[in-house]
């Protein structure tokens, strides 16, 4: 009898667990990926993902098809999610589901709205898909109802600006996100300790940590898939893939089809780059479109080479440079190389500090001190014992890097250079610094590795007035240092302005930043009707310079007026963090621009439904994380530790106990304009199942009461 009534709670328990897609790591072969779920002691098979990159660049405008193809290994119901990255500036405006021969449409909904939409339609069975926006460069897709062992496509299309420096042109496609650095939460106390709250400077952490795969135990996923259309608008020179394998060959109408030579993986970022033929380098281009009765154009003008400064202004430079443990491998060779080229590049009449960290950190001097050759070597010492471990801490030292001695100086350019991965979840404190504590400081931004945070570089570039550079491996080290420094030690061109003659224009950037050599102007603007003329006028060395550009004279284009709207974005988010807007008036001014130009942003999201349910009501649905690539050459066990128990599912909504997490750590002081309130934490569980097991167990439990009471009476 008992061994009847156990047999069938087993039976009954595996057909519950197989209706959700279960299995145990006995039941599946070598070589798969099994996942974490909410139920103890059982797994479920990894979602796959494999994804496409369709790109054309025509002029200076890229437009990407992204194609991912979520398939569902298991014989439940899956809702998927996955974390992947996009450019910083891409302007998202199209999400399609494509189900069989069936393409279902994205509509643009504020964020909320949008969510809400999705999860009734989740909730009736039927297939749908959310496109968030985490941070600039992080996007989140989720889609449910995928059936057993079948496959949905999502199909995600954007465009962006192509980057120019220093006469090359350059198109860069992340691929992965690398894991982040997310600070713990502060126990923030009252001034009179009566009171406390939890000051949480990364709010969505649990939004933005997907499962990692160890690649000492897990075959690499998500194979990629790549191909570039590129007609320039001038005789092509030299085209060259920085990281990746490619073939190249003339494309039918001009241009060249540059594709991966061979299917990768998605652990690095992609890099293209490509050069005018001598003699037809581009020093003007004006674009334009009407879209709904206005006017929209962008104008890029190379400014002509500086002459020589009659006298070199001495510098004040301070290096900060990342050694953390995401930095492990050969990141860490490529930022010492890069700092001690840097070290070579002083002058005897500069003066120079060192900053390293990590979770902890070290300055060299108590001051910047002369760049004498002692100086140079001692600081060469430091850098050269540097090894990568620890978290990722970057506020202190930025704070520190900023700190000015001779804030009144103005006989010494005072520079910051950081070299990192840029690997962390709270940018915008960073930003919040960076605005507060700049003073008479530039800051360039150093990105170093396969996958490094393109935002936080772009953006502390803007913030400080600096610029950037990124380095992927250790060749590109002399080259890319050499370009930044042709910035670093040349006067910049400023006082930027944009000024038109007949025509009323909105124009962006809405702080026109300074331009450093080798490094074109370029302005997107809207107006009514393009009549008379756009003059840019800026100082260079000590001299006005100017140029007028006949708006009737550009040349016809297409995707110019998303990508103006994603550059008021932008503006609005800058805006608020150096306070000159409030984050209600900046997310109001976001989301009037995004449903206008139908696009992704942190307050708007694209979601699809399809109106006909799949899932039947009761038949379970389980979520699962698709897990991420380490990205190439870093160090797993630097990043996550000797003992991480590897990639697990995460409940998706389910938020982490912020307040146990910052009660482990000492109180600081109030800050009142840091301060958030924080949600109790919320625990996501199986109730369906645990209900049925329930009813299980307390039949069994009468039916062994039955027959104890049986055998005591006889």
């Amino acid at each position: 009898m008992y061994r009847l009534l156990l047999t069938l709670l087993g039976v009954i328990a595996m057909s519950l667990g197989a209706a959700a897609g279960f299995v145990s790591p006995s039941q599946m072969g070598t070589g798969a990926l099994l996942l974490n779920t909410t139920e103890a002691g059982k797994f479920v098979e990894a979602p796959r993902i494999a994804t496409d990159f369709d790109i054309t660049i025509t002029g200076p405008i890229a437009r990407t098809r992204l194609t991912q193809q979520f398939r569902n290994p298991t014989n439940g119901w899956i809702e998927g999610t996955y974390v992947f990255p996009l450019p910083e500036n891409a302007a998202v405006d199209t999400l399609k589901m494509v189900i069989g021969d069936r393409v279902i449409i994205g509509d643009i909904k504020e964020r909320r709205e949008a969510r809400q939409i999705y999860e009734e339609a989740k909730a009736k069975g039927q297939k749908t898909a959310l496109l968030d926006q985490e941070r600039a460069n992080i996007f989140t897709n989720q889609v449910a109802n995928i059936g057993p062992n079948e496959t949905i496509v999502i199909q995600i299309e954007y465009q962006e600006a192509i980057r120019q420096s220093g006469g090359i042109f350059s198109l860069r496609v992340p691929t992965v996100v690398a894991p982040r650095y997310v600070p713990d939460p502060k126990i923030v106390v009252s001034e009179n300790a009566q009171f406390f709250t939890v000051k949480d400077s990364v709010p969505d952490r649990d939004r933005i940590t997907p499962p990692v795969l160890d690649p000492r135990k897990s075959a690499p996923v998500n194979p990629l898939t790549l191909a570039v259309h590129l007609n320039p608008g001038f005789a092509l020179g030299d085209v060259m893939s920085s990281f990746h394998d490619v073939t190249a060959e003339e494309a039918p109408g001009g241009g060249k089809l540059i594709a991966l030579a061979r299917s990768e993986f998605a652990d690095r970022d992609f890099e293209l780059t490509w050069k005018p033929r001598p003699g037809a380098e581009p020093e003007i281009g004006l674009f334009s479109e009407t879209v709904n009765g206005n006017d929209y154009a962008l104008a890029y003008v190379m400014p002509p080479a500086q002459p020589a400064a009659r006298k070199r202004i001495p510098r004040d430079v301070v290096f900060v440079i990342d050694n953390s443990g995401s930095m492990g491998g050969p990141s860490m060779s490529q930022a010492k190389a890069s700092l001690i080229y840097a070290l070579d590049r002083l002058d005897p009449a500069d003066r120079f500090n060192v900053v390293r960290f990590d979770d902890t950190m070290d300055i060299l001097f108590p001051d910047t001190v002369t760049a004498s050759r002692d100086n140079v070597q001692l600081a060469k010492g430091f850098v050269g014992r540097l090894e990568a471990s620890g978290g990722t801490e970057m506020i202190p030292p930025l704070r520190a890097a900023l700190r000015d001695a001779r804030p009144d100086d103005q006989t010494t350019l005072r520079q910051v250079v950081f070299i990192t991965d840029g690997a962390i979840a709270n940018e915008q404190e960073m930003f919040d610094i960076l605005s507060m504590m700049r003073g008479r400081s530039r800051v360039f931004m150093v990105g170093i590795g396969s996958a490094p945070n393109t935002y936080l570089m772009t953006r502390a570039a803007e913030l400080g007035r600096g610029s950037y550079a990124m380095i992927g491996e250790g060749g590109q080290v002399e080259e890319r240092m050499r370009e930044l420094f042709a910035k670093l030690e040349n006067p910049a061109v400023t006082d930027l302005k944009a000024s038109f003659d007949a025509a009323r224009a909105e124009v962006t950037p809405g702080m026109l930043p300074d331009v450093y050599q080798g490094e074109p102007v370029m302005i997107l603007m809207k107006m009514p009707e393009r009549t008379g003329k756009l003059t840019l006028s800026a100082r260079m060395a000590e001299r006005n310079w100017s140029m007028d550009l006949p708006l009737a004279q550009a040349e016809k284009g297409a995707g110019i007026a998303k990508l103006w709207a994603r550059r008021k974005i932008d503006d609005a988010e800058v805006a608020q963090t150096m306070g000159a807007i409030s984050t209600p008036e900046a997310d109001k001014r976001i989301l009037a621009l995004a449903l206008e130009h139908h696009l992704v942003s942190r307050v708007s999201s694209l979601v699809a439904v399809d109106r006909t349910p799949s899932r039947k009501p009761g038949e379970r649905l389980t979520q699962a994380d698709i897990p991420l690539n380490l990205p190439a050459g870093w160090d797993y066990e630097k990043v996550f530790g000797k003992d991480s128990p590897g990639p697990a599912a995460l409940e998706r909504d389910a938020k982490l106990d912020v307040t146990l997490i910052a009660m482990s750590k000492q109180p600081v002081s109030a800050e009142p304009h840091a301060v958030k309130t924080v949600s109790l934490p919320q625990t996501a569980t199986p109730s369906g199942l645990l209900m049925w097991l329930g009813a299980l167990l307390a039949l069994l439990a009468i039916v062994l009461g039955l027959l104890a009471r049986r055998t005591r009476t006889a």
